[in-house]
């Protein structure tokens, strides 16, 4: 005995007539028919486009491989690199102001690679490493500060503020001069 899928298809065209025969001797209309396949035009076929390679897809996207959206990523991965690293030197040897400005910048760059167009999330990613290993590096430095030195995290901001300010007045100084 056939299977039933090729019961019901080959039951397909007595239905058929059953159905559309009685549809026209109901209204007079008659199906034109042309053959038993079915017309299509090749306008209303759908558009098949070809899949691009990966390599050609990243070369042509408007942050591909020939745009600075891409490589200023990558060479930015080397400074988190950098604060992965110091993690392991002592806490003595950090510098707060720094990684307080490579939080800031972490922050502040991450919020805004979401607003640009075209919206880069690689650079995104990046920032958003950057700010986290900025405040675990802050969170080490006043950690220690706090052990060590008995100051409280409004102290030793206060200090880096003003240690910010005579650096700044010094480099002043020596443009002018």
């Amino acid at each position: 005995m056939a299977p039933p899928s090729q019961i019901l298809r080959m039951a397909r065209p007595a239905f058929r007539s059953q159905f559309v025969n009685g549809a026209a001797r109901k209204t007079g209309f008659t199906f034109r028919t042309q053959g038993t396949a079915r017309f299509q035009s090749s306008a209303a076929a759908p558009e098949i486009k070809v899949q691009q390679s990966w390599f050609k897809r990243m070369w042509d996207s408007p942050i591909g491989l020939k745009t600075v959206h891409f490589w200023a990523p990558v060479m930015k991965w080397c400074i988190v690199i950098a604060g992965i690293s110091d993690l392991y030197r002592p806490a003595e040897k950090l510098s707060l102001t720094q990684n307080l400005a490579l939080t800031a910048t972490g922050a502040i760059w991450t919020r805004w690679c979401f607003i640009i167009k075209p919206r880069n999330i690689l650079l995104a990613t990046v920032n958003f490493f950057l700010g986290l290993v900025g405040v675990i590096q802050v969170s080490r430095i006043v950690s220690y500060n706090y052990s060590q030195k008995g100051e409280s995290a409004t102290e030793q901001l206060a200090e880096a503020k003003e240690s910010v300010k005579e650096t700044a007045k010094e480099i002043e100084g020596a443009i002018k001069s």
